[in-house]
């Protein structure tokens, strides 16, 4: 916006503050600005200076909205955010606001930004020194040669964490000569490959398929903790001072030695506790800002806020020095007053109103004469009116209209108005007298009246000029092996359901084969050669520990099931075949194109779509456009923005004149839709209303009057809209929220009243993308399976039950304004706990809310916490399907060892909806004795809170459940009697059977040769990487899947061993001698014999054309072709060549 600032400059207090800044008249204070206005002169300052600016703002919310107007004027922004420091023993956290502040600080550093923007409590806080930051990044060239040993000791003392599989932030894997980082700062992991010390390439890889996509020619690997140190060094400190500090405690020698401790065996401590001990200066922020210019909004904000924080802190600080957590040299946490003002001594106050006294001598004051006004609403009438205001002063009018494409209609349109509108990408200077239309956006609009300069924006751009790397999105689905461990459960496609005890590796001569062991019911057991891997999956479906059966080798009870179930995925696809064939012949109603209302509308959005929402968009539009009737289901997490996509369905039809009713399962939920609806559609002249029981008789009666003669263009009501006195006159659209929350009855009623009528049905629950592959062509699904940007990620602790920190954290939440989920999943016993809450936290308003209570109980108590009448919701999972509350941002989960990681994922989704920082507590009974899958499961927690790893399986166990509820009760109960891998692959059969396809499911071969076959725990370590490898080779088909599985090898393993090649030549010979009917393949020490259903002589002739006098043809009973072992000739030979001609 270079033509804004060159116009500014000749404004002549603009113009005298400069002169200020450039003399060192400093500090100066600057009334009349608001939030757009402080951008504004910031951007100027920074453009005109040629200096970087430091801007302190009293919280992240306003620092937030700055920072998004500093970017619409152009300028690289970064946030600095504040963190919470941790003083109790936990168990793990999460560090995402921790490892943001070191990328910010990193970025400073760099040098790479104009504006750093410090809300106040960052400001305040301790930081790792700049020169400490710069010793423990470290920077891997291309050309550079790195010792193994000492590098993965940097990463260490760096604050990494060496781990077998590396698919999280702060975590690193060595492999032989691979290494892999996922270095803080950066979207995806990076793979540096070395030969023999030097660095043979630096790559980005994908977590999901752990394969290369990007290459680099360096990178730079920043702190994962902010405080990094070594344990050593610390502890010796910190003996060093027990020996010093007389005056010491008890609780505190005796806390200050278990650390010691700890340190000394390698478990984790809080160094939050020890700044002082970590540097000689504990650092701040301003450390890295020194030569910047300082600005300082609000500073009486400030002031009121940091006041808040040290009142607080003062009651913190006190109890932990009482209970010994703290001792006195660690007591001083953060910047007092007077050391924060020492910062703003050359600083520039910006404020809204004058203040009548600084803390600071103030040696220029300037007031400017700046107006503020509402971003454009997009009515034209008033902006026509705006314009000839500002035209008839012969001033300059510039409308930020948004994206480009917007700009050029929206000057096309005042043309036509009789108003010479220029559109103009990025205007250099600008005439007087002339409206300008361009891209961008800001917050609000402004006008400067000394320039005669009005600037007029139609919507802030959220995300505008920040650069956003999509997801690498790979294709193939994970393989559930890939998370296999010994005792976990497993499917046989022959043998049923069973339970992994490893491998073996048995070793005949030189001959090495690796086998699956699998204990059956019993004492029976399966080893299964590694070969033959791909008729094993992990099994996947009942939740319980103990509810699985095991089948007995050898007995009928597997097929039985296996043919039960069968026949009822046969029933269903039959049924759903028959449907489908039935709506694809009904007639309805064909929607036109998009107009330029609906683009309009679109383009109101206030935030950046996502890809996935995008793509569903498109997908719901293309079946509203056919005359076939829409039965479309729409699937997506809390959150992922799927109202919005059905508000988009929603205005294409009320804008053709058809009616649109949206159906939802509580009364609360429809009132909240309500409010979204009438927000999102603004001053269109379109009817709105709501049906439910808050809505008085007389407005319910207007209501069905309004829908029957049409003047009601949309309706948001409960079941009170299939009620039999509703009748739309011209119904186009049915949309119903959390289907599976509605009975059967009343899914048939809805069907019978609109059978031509487009359906759209949202779930919250995401679905797997192999079932919306398998159910393709019989039922429509849309997935939203991306996150939007910009969500605020929740500050999670892993600990023991601890009341005495739950109430700290409860109390922490309901002082500044806002209300706790606490779950408690036992409703014999949820009342009591409640009590105890209440016990605790004697002002807290507590309510109740669990699955047992009625429907209208429930929706009263969402209504009171709705309307802040309840400070803590005691419930239980319940919350999961509940209504969105922006201002529940604390969660506490009780027994958390018990619940899996995909549920976990979805509670602690309930909280960060709103701009404020979010806490989930997931919290496990003190000294119980864990069982063994409690203890895999709490560290799978602490792994996932901690480094956001294991986020695959939460994906995964989350998709079961999706699957299980689009798939209705029966077909859950038939999914879990064999496992969901196995109930998928039954029901593709079934499909391809309706669709006329033809099943190749009984085309399989078994090769037992005496050839080397086996991955050396030398070339993959972990058994559960190996155990995914060993299931990727057994699935090959062809050339193309073992060229693949080679190239995946060598990417994250490098060069593959001769056994792992062997592998892979048996497992694309299993594969094409299934093709030409040979069952089994097998090895004597003088020939190799190919067992068949029946001699093809074709096959015949190609063997004897091959092997010549060494081929025979079995003359027993069995039919078979016999390769003798002559001449030389190998078993891997014989692989090798059979390979090429069958």
């Amino acid at each position: 916006m270079k033509y804004l600032f060159d116009i500014l400059k000749n404004e002549p207090d603009y113009a005298r503050m400069l002169k200020a800044v450039g003399s060192g008249r400093l500090p100066l204070a600057a009334s009349g600005m608001s939030w757009v206005h402080k951008a504004l002169i910031t951007a100027c300052l920074v453009t005109h200076t040629g200096k970087k600016a430091a801007v302190v703002t009293p919280d992240e919310q306003s620092a937030t909205a700055l920072a998004a107007d500093l970017e619409g004027f152009g300028l690289t922004v970064l946030q600095f955010t504040s963190r919470d420091y941790n003083t109790e023993r936990v168990t793990g956290r999460s560090k995402e606001y921790e490892h943001k502040r070191i990328d910010t600080l990193s970025r400073v550093l760099d040098g790479g930004f104009n504006v750093l923007i410090i809300p106040a409590d960052a400001a305040v806080q301790y930081t790792l020194p700049p020169e400490i930051l710069a010793q423990n990044t470290i920077t891997v060239n291309s050309t550079d040669s790195i010792d193994v040993s000492v590098f993965c000791e940097r990463l260490e003392n760096a604050g990494y964490t060496r781990c077998e599989l590396c698919e999280g932030v702060g975590q690193f894997a060595v492999r032989g000569g691979i290494i892999d980082i996922f270095a803080t700062g950066n979207d995806y992991p990076v793979r540096i490959e070395l030969w023999g010390d030097e660095v043979d390439s630096i790559s980005f890889f994908d977590i999901a398929s752990q394969r290369r996509f990007e290459s680099a020619d360096s990178v730079k690997i920043y702190p994962a903790n902010e405080l990094p140190f070594k344990s050593d060094t610390l502890a010796e400190k910190l003996e060093k001072y027990l020996g010093s500090a007389k005056k010491l405690g008890d609780e505190a020698r005796d806390f200050i030695e278990k650390d010691i401790e700890f340190l000394k065996s390698g478990l984790p401590v809080s160094p939050d506790l020890y700044i002082p001990f970590l540097y000689e200066k504990p650092a701040t922020v301003f450390d890295y800002v020194k030569n910047c210019l300082t600005v300082v909004c609000e500073s009486s904000g400030i002031n009121e806020r940091l006041k808040s924080i040290f009142s607080l802190e003062k009651e913190d600080i006190t109890a932990l020095l009482e209970s010994g957590k703290l001792c006195p040299k660690s007591a001083k946490m953060r910047l007092n007053f007077t050391e924060l003002y020492s910062h703003f001594e050359n600083a520039l106050y910006f404020e809204n109103f004058p203040r009548t006294a600084y803390e600071l001598e103030i040696k220029e004051l300037i007031t400017f004469n700046f107006k503020r006004s509402s971003a454009w609403s997009g009515d034209i009438n008033v902006l026509t009116e705006d314009i000839s205001y500002i035209t008839h002063i012969k001033g300059i009018a510039v409308i930020l209209a948004g994206e480009p494409k917007a700009a050029r209609v929206l000057t096309h349109e005042l043309c036509d108005r009789g108003i010479n509108a220029l559109f103009v990408e990025n205007p250099d200077s600008l005439a007087t007298g002339s409206v300008y239309v361009t891209s961008g956006g800001l917050s609000c609009g402004f006008e400067i009246p000394m320039c005669k300069l009005c600037i007029i924006t139609h919507r802030h751009i959220a995300s505008e000029g920040r650069l956003v790397r999509r997801r690498h999105k790979d294709g193939k689905q994970i393989n559930s092996l890939d998370e296999l461990t010994r005792g976990d459960y497993v499917v046989h496609a022959s043998h049923g359901i069973g339970i992994f005890d490893g491998i073996n590796r048995i070793t005949n001569g030189s001959v090495t084969k690796d086998y699956i062991k699998i204990k059956y019911a019993g004492s029976d057991i399966l080893y299964v050669p590694v070969t033959q891997l791909d008729l094993v999956s992990k099994y996947i479906g009942a939740a319980t520990e103990n509810g699985i059966k095991l089948n007995k080798l050898g007995g009928g009870e597997w097929q039985k099931t296996r043919a039960r179930v069968k026949s009822a995925v046969r029933n269903m696809a039959k049924q759903l075949t028959e449907l489908y064939a039935k709506r694809m012949s009904t007639k309805g109603y064909a929607f036109g194109p998009d107009t330029d209302l609906q683009s309009g509308f679109e383009s109101r959005f206030e935030y950046e779509e996502t890809e996935d929402q995008l793509r569903c968009i498109n997908e719901i539009k293309r079946d509203m456009q056919r005359e076939v009737p829409m039965d479309r289901l729409l699937c997506g997490d809390v959150g992922f923005g799927k109202t919005e996509v059905a508000l988009r369905a929603a205005f294409k039809c009320v804008t053709e004149g058809k009616q649109c009713a949206l159906l939802v399962p509580t009364t609360v939920l429809a009132s909240q839709h309500y409010n979204t609806v009438i927000r999102r559609f603004g001053d269109m002249p379109l009817t709105v209303k709501l049906l439910n029981r808050f809505v008085s008789k007389r407005e319910q009666q207007k209501t069905v009057a309004g829908l029957k003669s049409g003047r009601v263009d949309m309706v948001i009501g409960t079941h009170r809209l299939i009620s039999k006195d509703i009748v739309f006159k011209n119904i186009g659209l049915v949309i119903i929220d959390e289907e599976q929350r509605f009975g059967v009855a009343q899914k048939e009623r809805l069907k019978e009243l609109y059978p031509f009528v487009d359906i759209l049905t949202l779930s919250a629950t995401p679905i797997p993308r192999t079932l919306n592959m398998a159910m393709s062509g019989l039922r429509d699904m849309s997935s939203i399976d991306e996150a939007p940007p910009d969500r605020h990620p929740v500050q999670t602790y892993v600990l023991e039950q601890n009341d005495g920190i739950l109430a700290e954290a409860i109390s922490k939440e309901l002082r500044r304004g806002g209300q706790v989920y606490y779950l408690h999943n036992r409703v014999e016993s949820i009342v009591n706990r409640a009590a105890k809450l209440k016990q605790m936290l004697p002002h807290a308003r507590i309510g109740i809310a669990h699955g047992k209570m009625g429907e209208d109980e429930l929706s009263d108590v969402w209504q009171k916490l709705l309307e802040h009448e309840i400070d803590v919701l005691v419930c239980t999972t319940i919350i999961e399907t509940g209504v969105d509350m922006p201002n529940v941002n604390t969660l506490i989960v009780e027994d958390a060892d018990r619940m899996g990681l995909s549920q976990l994922h979805q509670l602690r989704g309930r909280v960060g909806r709103s701009p404020r920082r979010a806490y989930a507590y997931f919290c496990f009974k003190k000294g119980r004795e864990l069982s063994e899958v409690a203890a895999k499961r709490l560290e799978a927690i602490r792994q996932f809170t901690e480094f956001g790893s294991g986020f695959k399986i939460a994906m995964r166990d989350l998709e079961i459940r999706g699957a299980g509820s689009i798939l209705g009760g029966e077909q859950h109960g038939n999914m879990e009697a064999v496992g969901y891998d196995m109930y998928l692959k039954l029901l593709a059969d079934a499909i391809n059977e309706q669709k006329g396809i033809e099943s190749h499911e009984d085309l399989s071969c078994t090769v037992d040769l005496n050839i080397s076959a086996h991955i050396p725990e030398k070339y993959i370590t972990s058994l559960p990487a190996r155990l995914g490898i060993y299931r990727r080779i057994a699935d090959i088909r062809d050339d193309s899947d073992a060229a693949d599985v080679i190239d995946e090898l060598c990417d994250r393993f490098g060069e593959p061993p001769k056994s792992v090649m062997g592998l892979i030549e048996i497992s694309l010979l299993r594969s094409r001698a299934a093709a030409v009917g040979i069952t089994e393949i097998t090895g004597t020490p003088s020939s190799t014999v190919l067992h068949t259903v029946k001699i093809d002589m074709q096959i015949a002739a190609k063997l004897s054309d091959e092997f010549k006098n060494a081929f025979t043809l079995s003359s027993s009973g069995e039919p078979a072709y016999i390769i003798k072992l002559t001449g030389g000739i190998k078993p891997q030979d014989v692989v090798s060549r059979l390979s090429k001609i069958l």
